[in-house]
């Protein structure tokens, strides 16, 4: 008979990670289950600056995620490594299978978390966290008065373009249509930005540079013209930022759970999604800031709904 868990985890990013840390301290039997390395998208960030209570100089996504394992393996969470394909999530016993096991669990906790939409460019993974960010919140601080562009056209695009000209000397949206699809207030405000300049008809080919993004070729859609961008020779760099959309990592879940168009699950404040005893975390769902500190809290008050649960349920 395999093992019952109190509280099944899905993923071991910050959302997972801290709903293991709660899930365990409360002495619940505790399983977090990572297809791949800790830390989702903050895994490959160089430098944080933003998460209370870090290092307040050189901490790393790695390094801030390290000490989240550490402290949630030191409350018992056990771990495993596998990729779920499918999942039972009704009646009491909530069954999550992959190619080689199948796990029990009274309650899971999906957090499972999103990836943004790659631009699609030529050496893209290559400068991810080197010149490459898709995060404004996280990473403007990093390009103070350097020169930045952003990719997209849509509403989340312009605003982060407009956040970016708070720190950056000069922001250029990059748009592969000739008008912005953003709503008329936003581009309103855009249009009116001096620090806010328009590459229209026009995609990122190819990124290069020496360990650190300082060249680009675009490509007029209209005309095929290519360009190469060169960084300013004081700074040395440049950023470029994507925003053409995030990917919620939700697929197995697809006519199971309530989600949104987009494929993000839906939820109460308290992390319930529609089905009792499954709980979301995380960027997986529908919210309006993700960030590692809110996706810690929400993985908080998701072990703390499935403790609750369980106690109502014995």
């Amino acid at each position: 008979m395999s093992k019952i868990y109190d509280v099944i985890i899905l993923g071991a990013g910050p959302a997972g990670l801290a709903a293991g840390l709660y899930a365990g301290r409360s002495r619940l039997s505790t399983l977090i289950i990572e297809k791949g390395k800790d830390g989702g998208q903050i895994a490959i960030t160089d430098e944080i600056e933003n998460y209370p209570g870090q290092i307040v100089e050189g901490e790393s996504g790695p390094s801030l995620i390290a000490r989240m394992t550490e402290q949630t393996e030191k409350f018992g969470a056990e771990r495993v490594t596998d990729v779920i394909n499918a999942v039972e999530l009704d009646g009491d016993v909530k069954k999550l299978k992959s190619a080689k096991a199948e796990y029990l669990g009274k309650t899971v906790i999906i957090a499972t978390g999103a990836f943004a939409r790659p631009i699609g460019c030529k050496n893209e993974k290559e400068f991810m966290g080197k010149g490459i960010s898709y995060c404004a919140t996280c990473d403007a601080n990093f390009f103070e008065d350097f020169e930045v562009f952003v990719v997209g056209g849509g509403d989340s695009a312009v605003e982060e373009a407009m956040y970016l000209t708070k720190f950056a000397r000069k922001v250029t949206i990059i748009h592969r249509r000739d008008e912005l699809r953003a709503a008329k207030s936003i581009q309103e405000k855009a249009f009116k930005n001096d620090k806010l300049h328009f590459l229209w008809d026009t995609v990122v080919e190819e990124v290069n540079g020496d360990g650190i993004l300082s060249s680009m070729t675009v490509k007029n859609v209209k005309t095929g013209e290519l360009t190469t961008i060169e960084a300013d020779e004081d700074d040395g760099m440049f950023g470029v930022f994507g925003f053409i959309g995030t990917i919620p990592n939700s697929k197995i879940f697809e006519g199971v759970i309530d989600m949104d168009e987009r494929g993000y699950i839906k939820s109460d404040e308290n992390m319930h999604t529609n089905i009792p005893g499954v709980f979301v975390a995380g960027d997986v769902r529908i919210k309006s800031l993700r960030q590692v500190v809110t996706a810690a809290a929400d993985g908080a008050i998701a072990a703390t709904q499935a403790e609750k649960y369980i106690n109502e349920n014995e």
